[in-house]
């Protein structure tokens, strides 16, 4: 236990210290991503410190080896004749007892160290005769040379009677110093004594050390200097490059008349040159599409505003007709019901017209406030409910017992809901149509579930499209505009949410609204899901997200907000499933909106 209790501390202030230096070096490593210019200088110094510092190594140990090459050479020089002059006084006598040999022996060692070591550089003498004991071994300097002159070297000398040679640190008369000690046999009458030159290295480690200083020294100056190119070097691209960036979120932002400096005829200016002939192409194909869609607004507006006074006259004078056609013929009798629907739906199409050329204009405002979306599909269901019955479809809602609070605009959703189950229903096929509700807290989800003639592959991005049909020979029961998914979904836009569309030829199809409960949230993920669960979907696609796995012979799209804004992006000038009514007035205002009726019409499950 105590020790489980150890890891278990040790694991804990490891993960604080973890936290904690992450967040110390989080700006250094955000710096770092967003600065090319400190990258460059970064791996600038660094492989420029790498190359200098092995290149630096090089230079320091070949001077280094041709400092001891050129004291080995010297000392060497210097021991043949030390050698020479010793052979020339002991090689006289006979014999290793003779008693004037000591002396001679103590002589030669003075004359060979050349008076005191302070006056020779620091150079010891000594000599010995190992195969002698009654030669004692003398020293120029009378201190204790046994940490210089090592066995090895002793058996190298006396023994094999060669020359030996190594270089040794050690503490002589109380100063500590780096040697070069040679040994050479002396050859005598009676066999050979052993002499050992010992010269301290203290001028050539000093050499050694100076040149390594300056070798660091002209390393880190040759480093900083580099580093200091690099940053000019990489400001003079970086910064160009830094105003193109501005000058672009500024020419983004509306600004559109901004442009940037060229200076000399080099690439940079060829960059911001070039930079500014496409600022200058942008600005006016921009300006000359604001042109044309101010031109277009207006025209819209001008016509729907202008067609409001004769259709006032011809509605008023339809009005009456309409009113008095049980007492005409019954030609003339169709005639006037069949000029009364054509009225409405002219006029449902001037509504849709205004509210489009306000979405284009940007003029659309949210009006959000906390709703219950409950009773809005309820209401939507009942003004449905009289083309239901007429059709035969039974519209069935699945709802959830609770209230489902969310910050909207009630009369943008409504009609949303409006457009979507008017579609359902009068591409029903006779089938029930679905209303399904769901929220997880963050979102609230509503699907719309037909069995109809379902969507083609393609389609489920076409069915969004202005005055788009699927099959334009197909009757229409509701007298639509083409105008109400392409409202519908710049309605969804507006919320922040989605409106998303799948189907399957023969098998129906399913639109989802996904609106955030809290306004102004952005949504990540739906409470139900697009693919209807009886068609087994293996994964379903969230807008943002790959392409998912789905059943056969299915397709589905989904347009988050943002996607095909632009309403160069509309289809084919055909009213078709797009349509599910007038914007405002929904496809209940093709009949009266009756109850459901008695045989279960529309059916409510909670």
């Amino acid at each position: 236990m105590p020790v489980r209790r150890t890891l278990r501390v040790v694991r804990r202030h490891w993960r604080v210290l973890a936290r904690r230096t992450s967040r110390a070096v989080a700006p250094a490593r955000r710096e770092w991503r967003r600065s090319l210019q400190l990258r460059v200088v970064a791996l600038t110094l660094v492989a420029s410190s790498l190359l200098v510092g092995a290149f630096g190594w090089f230079v320091a140990a070949q001077s280094a080896n041709i400092l001891l090459n050129r004291a080995q050479d010297e000392v060497y020089a210097q021991l043949r004749g030390k050698v020479d002059y010793a052979y020339s006084q002991l090689g006289i006598f006979p014999s290793p007892y003779d008693t004037k040999l000591p002396g001679t022996l103590s002589t030669t060692l003075n004359y060979l160290a050349d008076g005191e070591p302070a006056e020779n550089g620091g150079a010891i003498v000594s000599m010995r005769a190992e195969r002698w004991p009654t030669l004692e071994p003398v020293t120029s300097t009378g201190t204790d040379i046994s940490a210089l002159i090592t066995p090895d070297m002793v058996h190298a000398v006396a023994t094999e009677g060669r020359v030996a040679r190594q270089i040794r640190t050690a503490t002589v008369g109380g100063l500590t110093a780096k040697y070069l000690v040679y040994g050479s046999p002396v050859a005598t009458k009676f066999g050979h004594v052993e002499l050992y030159y010992m010269v301290p290295l203290t001028t050539e480690d000093r050499a050694a050390n100076q040149i390594r200083t300056m070798v660091l020294v002209t390393g880190l100056a040759l480093v900083i200097l580099l580093g200091v190119v690099a940053g000019l070097v990489t400001r003079l691209v970086v910064t160009p490059v830094r105003v193109a960036a501005r000058t672009a979120q500024r020419l983004s932002a509306g600004l559109l008349d901004q442009r940037m400096k060229v200076d000399g005829e080099d690439d940079l200016a060829l960059l911001a040159s070039a930079f500014n002939q496409m600022a200058s192409n942008l600005q006016r194909q921009i300006v000359r599409l604001e042109e044309m869609s101010r031109l277009q607004r207006r025209f819209t507006s001008d016509v729907s505003h202008e067609l409001r006074t004769p259709l006032t006259t011809v509605r008023m004078a339809a009005d009456l007709i309409f009113a008095e056609r049980d007492e005409f013929e019954p030609a003339v009798a169709r005639s006037a019901e069949l000029l009364q629907a054509e009225l409405d739906r002219f006029e449902s199409l001037l509504t849709d017209l205004l509210e489009i050329s306000r979405f284009d204009a940007g003029f659309a405002a949210l009006d959000a406030e906390h709703t219950d979306l409950v009773p809005i599909v309820e209401r939507v269901a009942d003004r449905l409910a009289g083309l239901a019955e007429r059709v035969g479809v039974r519209i069935e809602l699945h709802l959830p017992d609770q209230p489902v609070i969310a910050e909207v605009d009630p009369r943008r959703v409504e009609r949303v809901l409006r457009n979507l189950v008017g579609n359902a229903v009068e591409h029903g096929e006779h089938k029930p149509v679905e209303v399904t509700m769901a929220s997880d807290g963050a979102a609230v989800a509503i699907t719309v579930r037909d069995h109809g003639v379902g969507l083609k592959s393609g389609e489920e991005l076409l069915v969004f499209n202005r005055f788009w049909r699927a099959d334009p020979s197909r009757a229409r029961q509701t007298g639509g505009t083409g105008l109400g998914l392409s409202i519908s979904v710049e309605d969804a836009r507006l919320h922040g949410g989605w409106l998303e569309a799948w189907g399957m030829p023969g098998e129906g199809a399913q639109f989802r609204l996904t609106l955030p409960v809290r306004a102004g949230d952005r949504l990540v993920a739906a409470p139900l899901p697009l693919v209807p669960r009886d068609r087994h979907a293996v994964v379903e696609p969230e807008p943002g997200d790959g392409p998912a796995t789905l059943p056969a012979g299915s397709t589905a799209a989904a347009l988050p907000p943002g996607a095909g804004d632009d309403p160069a992006d509309a289809g084919p000038a055909d009213a078709g499933r797009a349509d599910a009514g007038p914007a405002d007035a929904g496809p209940a205002e093709a009949g009266p909106a009756e109850a459901p009726a008695a045989d279960g019409v529309m059916e409510v499950r909670r």
